[in-house]
């Protein structure tokens, strides 16, 4: 199984792609494929056909994954994307900003 830098519900930033510069929260983590899906970023088209009577199909906007190399985590301190680094919390393993030392 592989592991990610990024996590569900973390604020990352894209460095790379079309969508570059833009911000937003991890959605969904794949670790298997090594993709996320993060709100606003790579939207498709999806067309999505009726299901029940009355209710209606059409072409829908969806967040379609990205590669988790694509983004940094996004510090709001340094304002930036950067590198995490984990640091001993007592017991208990946290992450830190590389750069400001940030608890993220």
């Amino acid at each position: 199984m592989n592991t990610l830098h990024i996590k569900r519900d973390d604020n990352v930033i894209v460095i790379s792609g079309d969508d570059k510069g833009k911000r937003g929260k991890v959605l969904e983590v794949s670790p298997s494929e090594g993709k996320v899906i993060v709100e606003g970023v790579n939207k498709v088209k999806k067309h999505v056909r009726p299901r029940r009577q009355g209710e209606a199909g059409g072409i829908i906007d969806v967040d379609g994954p990205i590669y988790a190399c694509k983004v940094l985590l996004y510090c709001s301190k340094c304002n930036k994307g950067v590198r995490v680094k984990s640091k001993m919390d007592g017991d208990k393993k946290i992450r830190v900003c590389a750069k400001c030392g940030e608890k993220l």
